[in-house]
């Protein structure tokens, strides 16, 4: 039968094999997850709710910060909740189209959130090492050119690699090792030898991950070097300040580098390791990119005294 004209597949359905099976550990992470991915939510919807509220907040950097902290409710919506479900119930299983939309947006937003750490790395570089510039080259429109960016190339970053996917023949195994659908896992299972389609998800997705954290980590030395040559010597406030981005940088990427660099894993780390992608990032970036700024604090108490005071406000 056709699947919607997708394609002559006789499978409709996939069953993912999840995290644990033991019961208590289960539990475990059901609650874990289920308090992560509220505080995802509340974390990053707070923030984007600051930026637009306090209008002293209304710079290149806040303006990409809300954008990261929107994208990343998304990021962890496109499995989290699934995830859940699954701890909960005994049958895990997704559907065709479930499957391959749930790919398609990891891939979307995969590729915003690589655009916009990209743009606040160039922020940062850009205020730390051109100050006097710093307004006339991150201005509004280029803000918002960065974000029409990202939202373009996750698209084209996913499509070009559903449009060979989606035409795979699927007929025998349908068990996905992982609680998450995506490209590895899916040409694994088809009934053709997928050592092309590995290649193009490979080049596409590995040379994105690489790329962008190889670009990362090169902007985060050049505003270190600005930052030793100005202060004579004392990086200690730079390196304190980047260390925090570094590590979401190195969380972020890890995983990403893990799974589609390499000629594609067959163990189960993987999706270990891919946890700190939907889970734990999303959750640190509100914590590391918030609690040690000195503006968002006196933004937080701003709001906490409107509620007393209407004349702060």
């Amino acid at each position: 039968k056709s699947m919607d004209g997708l394609n002559d597949s006789s499978i409709s359905e996939f069953v993912l094999l999840g995290l644990s099976t033991s019961w208590g550990t289960k539990i475990f992470l059901l609650l874990t997850f289920f308090l992560l991915y509220l505080g995802i939510i509340l974390g990053n919807l707070f923030i984007v709710f600051l930026v637009i509220a306090d209008s002293h907040l209304q710079s290149p950097m806040y303006f990409l910060l809300a954008n990261l902290s929107f994208n990343d409710v998304w990021v962890s919506s496109t499995t989290i909740p699934k995830m859940i479900s699954d701890l909960a119930n005994e049958y895990r299983v997704i559907s065709f189209q479930g499957c391959m939309t749930q790919i398609c947006f990891i891939h979307i937003m995969g590729g915003v959130e690589m655009v916009l750490l990209i743009a606040m790395a160039f922020d940062r570089y850009t205020a730390i090492c051109k100050p006097l510039h710093y307004l006339n080259i991150m201005s509004p429109k280029r803000c918002v050119a960065f974000v029409i960016t990202g939202w373009i190339t996750g698209v084209i970053h996913a499509m070009s690699q559903f449009a060979f996917v989606i035409n795979l023949p699927f007929c025998g195994p349908n068990k996905i090792d992982s609680f998450y659908c995506d490209f590895p896992r899916i040409i694994k299972l088809a009934c053709t030898d997928g050592a092309k389609f590995e290649f193009i998800v490979g080049a596409n997705s590995g040379f994105m991950s690489m790329g962008t954290f190889f670009l990362l980590i090169l902007s985060y030395i050049f505003i270190l070097v600005t930052v030793w040559k100005r202060s004579s010597g004392d990086l200690s406030k730079a390196f304190v300040t980047l260390s925090a981005h570094v590590t979401v940088v190195v969380l972020f990427f890890t995983p990403c580098m893990f799974l589609y660099v390499w000629p594609f894993p067959t163990s189960s780390v993987d999706k270990y390791l891919f946890i700190a992608d939907f889970a734990i990032t999303p959750a640190l970036n509100p914590v590391i990119y918030t609690l040690r700024n000195k503006d968002i604090k006196i933004a937080i108490q701003r709001l906490s005294k409107c509620g007393h005071h209407d004349r702060f406000c």
